[in-house]
């Protein structure tokens, strides 16, 4: 069956937002699976996420501390409808970062990751896809703040695509 996905990273909340977007919010009640790659700060947004979330996959951050260390893995893998999908918050330098992540993640098919706030989509040898979300509350020097959704379907990654925020009031 196939799943509808929200893929997230780098919010930090309460620091750079008082909370989440609007359509952030509709694509994580919207979605069958949430994947949050990690940097959420405060334990409070994972709480929220959990609740409002059919499913939710996340990982820790360099900026996560306490609860969020205690309750959530530095690395998470799952299948999503044979989609095989591993999250992970940093990946290191952009350059060689196809090369080093198929080396880390070999029996992965998609690889989901945060850290940088800039909004990542390639294709590593050998078929690992790498995605970055970049980040809904957070743009750094990015023109958008930006969140992802796709679709697992029978072993397939489809219908992904980059949503650009409107800018904060």
């Amino acid at each position: 069956m196939a799943l509808a996905l929200t893929l997230i990273a780098d919010t930090h909340l309460p620091r750079r937002a008082k909370d989440l977007p609007p359509e952030v919010w509709a694509a994580v009640e919207a979605a069958d699976v949430v994947l949050h790659a990690g940097d959420w700060v405060d334990v409070a947004l994972l709480d929220e996420l959990e609740r409002r979330a059919r499913r939710l996959v996340g990982v820790v951050g360099n900026n996560d501390h306490g609860a969020l260390r205690e309750r959530l893995p530095e690395v998470a893998r799952v299948d999503l409808d044979g989609v095989a999908t591993a999250v992970v918050h940093e990946t290191g330098a952009a350059t060689g970062r196809e090369a080093r992540c198929a080396a880390a993640y070999p029996d992965a098919d998609l690889l989901v990751f945060g850290h940088s706030h800039i909004p990542w989509d390639s294709v590593a040898p050998g078929g690992l896809r790498l995605l970055n979300p970049g980040s809904p509350t957070d743009r750094r020097r990015q023109p958008h703040c930006t969140y992802l959704t796709a679709v697992a379907d029978a072993g397939r990654l489809r219908d992904v695509v980059l949503h650009r925020l409107p800018p904060r009031r």
